[in-house]
Parts: structure tokens; C-alpha cells; sequence
């Protein structure tokens, strides 16, 4: 990697940690939340409409970019089955009556889950990731995920599966 990379390169990884960090705030937040209370529908909206837009323009901006690099190649498409099972982890929640013992189970294990796939981006993927990015790379996807993020936030919406589809 470049000196000049090496400069740029963490803005991305910077911004999406950002996000990772308000999503770890939210996910506490919830934790200390009890019954079908207002405030626990709104933040659990809240975070399905930040973490929906945030993968979505994740994968918009680095993922597709990365996939192109063979030695990244593994690791993105890791990541992208990951967000593909945590939407279906925050769906399956939605269908859930927050006001049940079932539903704090399931956001525990999605609270779980979607921590260790965070750290997992910010510990291992995106320091590899940066050993093959160039710095049009960089600039591409902060371009493309600053765009994509405010426009699939916008768009996001809590899908729950029918409630009779809810996993036991």
C-alpha cells in the first residue's frame, strides 16, 4: 500500500466504525428496555433502519469493490452472508411480541451475533481489505457509501415475517 493510501485508506474504515459504535449504542440501549414499551419500538426501529441502510450501503460501496480483489474475495462474501442472516434475524424479531420472554432471547442472540460480525470487520476484514485498496478505491467508497447509506436509511423498513412464521 502507498503512503498516500495508508493516509486515505482509514477514512472508510473510520466511517463505518462510526456506525458499528452507534449500533453497539443502540443494541445496549434496547437491552435496557422491558415489555412492548414505546421506547423499545423505537429504538428497535431506529437500529433496524440503521443497520439495514448501513449493510446495504456496505455492500454497495465496499463489498462490491472488494469482491473484485481475489485475495478479499472470501472474506466479503463471508460478510455479505452474515447481513443476509442478521436481516433475517431482525425480521424474525419484528414478527416477535416484544412483550415475550422469546423475544429477549432472539435479540440476545442477535445482539451476539451482530456484535461479533462488527468486530470481525474491524479487527480482521478491514485491516486486509486495506492492504488492496488504491486510493481511487478509497474515494469511491466513501463517495458511494455516504450516498447509499442516507437513501437505504430513508428507504429501510422494520419487515417483520408474518407472525405465524415467527421462529419458535
Amino acid at each position: 500500500m502507498t503512503a498516500q493510501a495508508e493516509q486515505t485508506t482509514p477514512k472508510i474504515f473510520d466511517r463505518l466504525k462510526e456506525d458499528h459504535d452507534q449500533h453497539r449504542d443502540l443494541l445496549d440501549r434496547i437491552a435496557e428496555t422491558t415489555g412492548e414499551s414505546e421506547k423499545r419500538k423505537t429504538l428497535f426501529t431506529q437500529l433496524t433502519k440503521e443497520l439495514k441502510g448501513h449493510a446495504a450501503a456496505e455492500e454497495q460501496a465496499v463489498y462490491s469493490t472488494m469482491m473484485r480483489k481475489p485475495p478479499t474475495t472470501d472474506e466479503t462474501r463471508h460478510s455479505v452472508a452474515e447481513h443476509q442472516e442478521l436481516d433475517e434475524m431482525l425480521n424474525d424479531l419484528a414478527a416477535t411480541d416484544m412483550s415475550s420472554s422469546a423475544w429477549l432471547q432472539k435479540f440476545k442472540e442477535f445482539a451476539h451475533r451482530y456484535r461479533h460480525h462488527i468486530e470481525e470487520e474491524e479487527e480482521d476484514h478491514f485491516p486486509d481489505f486495506a492492504e488492496h485498496m488504491t486510493d481511487e478505491d478509497t474515494r469511491h467508497m466513501t463517495k458511494v457509501f455516504e450516498k447509499r447509506k442516507a437513501k437505504e436509511k430513508a428507504e429501510a423498513e422494520v419487515t417483520p415475517e408474518a407472525a405465524d412464521d415467527a421462529k419458535e
